[in-house]
């Protein structure tokens, strides 16, 4: 079984490591082509090395958005917090060309705003036909909000965005794969540091 690179580089005594020397040892490795349960177990557990190893709660949400960008070779990647008081979403790291287009956008907006009232993973294989899409860039075809939910799974507290350049990009298996991905980071949206 292959041993994570987080795993081997946290373990060689160093304490802290910053955001760049995290970007390099997750892209020091990549998913080699092989059948795709043993892919989708193998970022799995990579995630869980990097909820696991990296204690600064930014970090591992950066590291995180790089491993999900790079397994699926997706076009961006970005996490987003929930404020239910202020109603609002934050953007808390992506993984991409750039920034999103609204870092901050009222809980009621589009895709993002359509999974946190159903607290269900919103899959849209073709953006341009879809009213809820925010337009972030133009070249993305194909998006999917996937929730993180807290403890009980009545609240969504953040949110996972994945966007691709091709059109129908999600299949249900992938689509199911990004909620398991979902359970296993969730603790980090109760992490302070």
């Amino acid at each position: 079984m292959r041993r994570s690179t987080v795993a081997r580089a946290t373990c060689t005594g160093a304490a802290y490591y910053g955001h760049a020397d995290i970007v390099k040892i997750l892209l020091s490795r990549s998913f080699s082509p092989m059948n795709p349960l043993r892919r989708h177990k193998d970022l799995l557990h990579e995630l869980d090395t990097i909820v696991s190893a990296v204690k600064d709660r930014g970090l591992a949400l950066q590291a995180i958005a790089d491993t999900l960008k790079e397994f699926g070779n997706y076009r961006w990647v970005g996490l987003y917090d929930i404020d239910h008081s202020a109603r609002l979403v934050r953007n808390i790291v992506w993984s991409g060309p750039g920034a999103p287009e609204y870092p901050t956008f009222p809980v009621s907006r589009g895709l993002t705003g359509a999974a946190i009232a159903s607290r269900r993973t919103i899959n849209v294989g073709n953006v341009a036909q879809d009213s809820r899409y925010l337009t972030a860039f133009g070249s993305t075809q194909s998006e999917i909000i996937v929730p993180v939910l807290d403890k009980t799974g009545a609240s969504v507290v953040g949110t996972i965005d994945v966007e691709s350049e091709q059109r129908d990009a999600f299949s249900p298996e992938i689509e199911r794969l990004l909620e398991s991905c979902s359970e296993r980071i969730g603790q980090l949206w109760f992490r302070q540091t």
